[in-house]
């Protein structure tokens, strides 16, 4: 009987699920780079999000982000400023962080399609990344706060285009750094 799949090396699943806990680390450590605004912070956990799916793919990148998300549902202090717990699922970032596994899936995938391997279109993927988390974010500021949609719009979303631009070239950097370490002999 043959599958379509081929059966992985039993170190390539370990080192997927040590890659998995690394950038769970890492989008951790990310959160705690931020820039307070009202009525979310600016951090640099999306740059880290993306990331995940970018180098570890659409599953496994999903995989590190729930984690991420489970370990600050669980109350540890992984989400900016050090908070946990059910603020992760209340606050007025937890549209954001319901919009992080989709992002991630949405780089994981392009990656998968050969969308990530030229810089234009992988700019253009990225960004389209961060607006799907930006319209998660704002809509449930809308819906939790009970912001206008202009206002919601002018808080939730606007301060953090420029950001978006930025964590997506930086993103687009750390992956042709990392493919570079990656080749080297």
């Amino acid at each position: 009987m043959t599958t379509s799949r081929t059966a992985s090396p039993p170190w390539d699943v370990w080192f997927r699920i040590t890659a998995t806990a690394g950038f769970t680390l890492l989008i951790a450590v990310a959160a705690q780079i931020a820039i307070p605004l009202y009525p979310v912070p600016m951090t640099m956990q999306t740059w880290a999000v993306l990331l995940a799916g970018a180098v570890l793919g659409p599953r496994w990148g999903v995989a590190s982000v729930v984690l991420y998300l489970a370990l600050a549902l669980a109350g540890l202090p992984v989400l900016s400023n050090g908070s946990g717990g059910m603020v992760a699922a209340t606050g007025g970032s937890a549209g954001y962080l319901m919009g992080f596994p989709a992002a991630a899936f949405l780089i994981g995938w392009a990656r998968e399609q050969g969308g990530m391997e030229r810089p234009l279109p992988g700019f253009a993927i990225l960004l389209l990344a961060h607006a799907l988390i930006l319209a998660c974010g704002t809509g449930w500021l809308i819906l939790s706060i009970g912001l206008d949609p202009g206002r919601a719009m002018q808080v939730g979303a606007t301060p953090f285009l420029i950001g978006a631009v930025v964590k997506s070239v930086l993103v687009l950097g750390t992956l042709w750094l990392w493919r570079r370490l990656r080749t080297r002999p």
